[in-house]
């Protein structure tokens, strides 16, 4: 269904009542209306990317652990996982504990852990290192998310308004952020909908939309984004309403972002890209209560997801990944955590995976003022999967620097 201007005008249709609550789509459509969409079409229309961010900085040493090297409990001290409750996955390597159901998925082949994953000249600070993973670039030339550079690249019609979709959040993942290719961010399913209760407000703007002519900013604003906020509206309520499911996700955050995600990719929205995060893995105390915490409900929320995939028959067009900002030192504080470090491991999921571990495992004789030193740069990882699962152009987005593709995805695709 297409909104007219006389249709608008004629209803009382309007977004929730204060703008920090209207969709991302709509606050930033006075950029988008004047530029110009991008001319590149996916290839694999059917695919979708999940990005999982691990905010905080996760500790990798206790995430995927050395169990057999001595030294990570020379280390650790009283953080260490002891040896008998590591799950085992291939003899030197082990996930904590609570990482049950990543084990799961594992032992079918269905996970890929790339190792020792940073970047040159690591930032120990949480807004310049996630900065450098959001634009891809560790030399400050970038300012747009390298996903929003994705999303350029697609040719944008209003029948792709789902080329990315951000949720659980109020605010635009940076990551995914460019100024002519705005996607839905979606805090939770109740507050993405069109409500005709404040008379005032509705009037404000039914005025405004009146009084622009066609050809300006605003009248292509409102012409062009009043259908897609309505249409992105109405999708989701719709595969919301639609959505059927017997698998049981956790009752935590992620999970829900997770299933949202899972209902719009069911629905066939036409997601390229999804986004969702979970945050508090700055872990300086009291770490050995509130990592392992954290690790169970993503890997709790992430084997539901996939298990939701499955029984749709949708889960060899879906491959998640996971990032976080930096690592941990490598000696545990005084304090009952960790700092911030360097290196850290990346999870990929799905049936997409060629399961297995990738790139070197970093070597804790070789430190580097007690950080782990990187192995992979993880424009590596985020070029195999723009490449060889996306279809994009890597140039285009990450620049002229070229970086090793890593095989970690399956080679029937």
């Amino acid at each position: 269904m297409s909104i007219s201007r006389r249709n608008f005008l004629k209803s009382s249709a309007i977004l929730l009542p204060t703008f920090a609550s209207l969709p991302m789509v709509f606050r930033r459509a006075v950029a988008s209306s004047m530029f110009e969409s991008g001319t590149h079409t996916s290839p694999y229309p059917d695919r979708t990317l999940v990005i999982v961010q691990m905010a905080g900085g996760n500790d990798g040493l206790n995430t995927v652990i050395p169990f057999t090297d001595d030294r990570y409990y020379d280390h650790r001290s009283y953080l260490a996982v002891p040896e008998q409750d590591v799950l085992d996955l291939n003899g030197e390597l082990g996930l904590h504990p609570v990482l049950e159901k990543m084990k799961l998925l594992w032992d079918e082949g269905l996970l890929a852990i790339v190792q020792g994953v940073g970047y040159p000249n690591q930032s120990y600070s949480h807004f310049e290192s996630m900065h450098v993973w959001q634009t891809a670039d560790n030399n400050g030339n970038l300012e747009e998310g390298w996903l929003g550079r994705y999303f350029q690249e697609l040719k944008s019609t209003e029948d792709h308004i789902f080329d990315g979709l951000a949720v659980g959040t109020r605010r635009m993942p940076f990551e995914c952020s460019a100024a002519n290719a705005p996607i839905p961010v979606v805090q939770n399913i109740n507050q993405y909908r069109l409500k005709g209760d404040n008379q005032q407000r509705s009037e404000a703007l039914l005025k405004l939309y009146a009084s622009s002519p066609l050809r300006t900013p605003y009248g292509v604003l409102l012409d062009n984004t009043l259908d897609a906020v309505y249409k992105s509206s109405e999708a989701l309520q719709n595969a919301d309403k639609n959505y059927s499911s017997e698998i049981e996700y956790p009752d935590t955050s992620l999970s829900k972002s997770l299933k949202l995600l899972a209902e719009a990719i069911i629905g066939g929205l036409g997601v390229r890209v999804g986004h969702v995060t979970i945050g508090g893995f700055d872990t300086h105390s009291d770490q050995i209560v509130e990592q392992p915490d954290l690790l169970k409900e993503l890997s709790d929320a992430l084997y539901a997801f996939y298990q939701d995939l499955k029984a749709a028959n949708k889960d060899q067009d879906v491959l998640v990944m996971t990032w976080s900002e930096f690592g941990r030192r490598v000696k545990s504080n005084g304090s009952g955590g960790t700092d911030h470090g360097a290196a850290a491991p990346m999870f990929l999921i799905g049936t997409p995976v060629a399961g297995g571990v990738y790139g070197e495992t970093p070597d804790l004789r070789n430190l580097d003022k007690d950080n782990l030193r990187f192995t992979t740069d993880f424009r590596s990882v985020y070029s195999t999967v723009l490449e060889q699962w996306l279809g994009a152009s890597t140039e285009a987005i990450l620049g002229d620097q070229r970086f090793d593709s890593i095989p970690l995805l399956a080679k029937n695709l």
